[in-house]
């Protein structure tokens, strides 16, 4: 049982459990977010990894075979700069000094400089800035050390960064998923799939795409260059479910907006646990929605690989999942005219659209 040793299991799109070490640089936290066990107002034990600890533990888990990678966050640190720093010189030792060459999943803070967001793009493989909740309404009402400009800066800067470096390197400027995904087409790329704005490249950068040559990634140490493509597994996200009152419809929608404006490579839900006493959050007896969870992640699925669109899973007279039946066939049943299907006849996005067929059966 690897739960108690802070090792959590991803999945890859083969199929494939990865194992990765997932820690807290420290739970020390200026910000004093409502919903937060580490928040500044908690009298909670505290503790700082220096980043040699952090590497000595990766590298002796990953010798051991426990684990394939690294999942690496942390609490605000005195401020945003002095956390994104040492975060970066701990993926910055990991990658030199102990040469460790596994998966590596970073959490930026927001409000960091722009420099060293780069500099963590070029050394992990996933970046992920958490939005934390559907609504600016929400968060500022439970997170008043944050809002969505601090949030969504960064998560656009990411996206043109990691666009501009696929290009770069021959590729498609969007992250790979479902050929039938229709959200892909919105305002950060243009018709024939290129990428609209580059404010996050340098003008040397920028020329070097221009006329067709790769482009030079920055030094990130001064004794060595190291030279990866920026956040190869692209950029991902997190929403907090149930601890405010936004409706199944809210949370799929702003999800929706985001694999659309910022081509996310995941929207990732978190159930709500009661962990603090406040008037503004649900009661600490109150149930854990973890089958609301389960159905926004299989609504998640349906808008990335399915063609569904939010409006047509939710409305505004039905806003929320019926937890009895997985999203795809509460719409069936709700559109039986549509059935039954000639297999034989129908297009491939009808056949997505049956019960128990997915995108190999299709």
């Amino acid at each position: 049982n690897a739960e108690a040793c802070g090792i959590c299991h991803s999945f890859a799109a083969d199929g494939r459990c990865i194992s990765l070490l997932k820690i807290l640089m420290t739970n020390h936290c200026a910000y004093d977010c409502k919903y937060c066990i580490n928040r500044a107002s908690n009298d909670v034990k505290r503790a700082t990894f220096t980043p040699e600890e952090i590497c000595e533990l990766t590298i002796e888990f990953y010798k051991r075979n426990y684990i394939e990678g690294l999942f690496l966050s942390s609490g605000v640190l005195k401020n945003p700069s002095y956390t994104m720093e040492r975060i970066c010189e701990t993926l910055m030792l990991l990658r030199t000094k102990y040469r460790f060459n596994g998966y590596i999943h970073v959490k930026a803070i927001p409000g960091a400089p722009d420099e060293l967001l780069l500099r963590a793009g070029y050394l992990a493989d996933r970046v992920s800035i958490n939005l934390e909740l559907p609504t600016a309404q929400s968060l500022s009402k439970l997170a008043p050390n944050k809002s969505f400009k601090t949030i969504l800066e960064p998560m656009e800067k990411i996206t043109g960064t990691i666009a501009a470096n696929r290009l770069a390197l021959g590729k498609d400027a969007r992250m790979e998923r479902s050929s039938i995904n229709r959200y892909l087409t919105g305002s950060i790329f243009n018709q024939n799939g290129t990428h609209n704005g580059q404010a996050a490249l340098s003008g040397t950068q920028r020329t070097a795409l221009e006329s067709g040559d790769k482009l030079s990634l920055p030094a990130v140490s001064k004794d060595m260059c190291v030279k990866r493509p920026f956040a190869p597994a692209g950029q991902s996200t997190q929403m907090i479910i149930g601890a405010t009152p936004e409706t199944d419809l809210t949370l799929i929608r702003t999800t929706q907006h985001l694999y659309k404006n910022y081509d996310l490579k995941r929207v990732f839900y978190s159930a709500y646990i009661p962990l603090n006493e406040d008037s503004a959050l649900p009661q600490l007896d109150a149930d854990v929605p973890l089958l609301r969870e389960h159905r926004l992640y299989q609504a998640d699925w349906l808008l990335r690989f399915y063609g569904f669109q939010a409006d047509e899973l939710l409305s505004e007279s039905r806003p929320n999942f019926n937890e009895q039946l997985d999203p795809k066939c509460d719409w069936a049943i709700r559109h039986l005219g549509q059935f039954p299907v000639e297999v034989q006849n129908a297009s491939y996005d009808m056949l997505l659209r049956i019960p128990g067929i997915g995108p190999k059966s299709a």
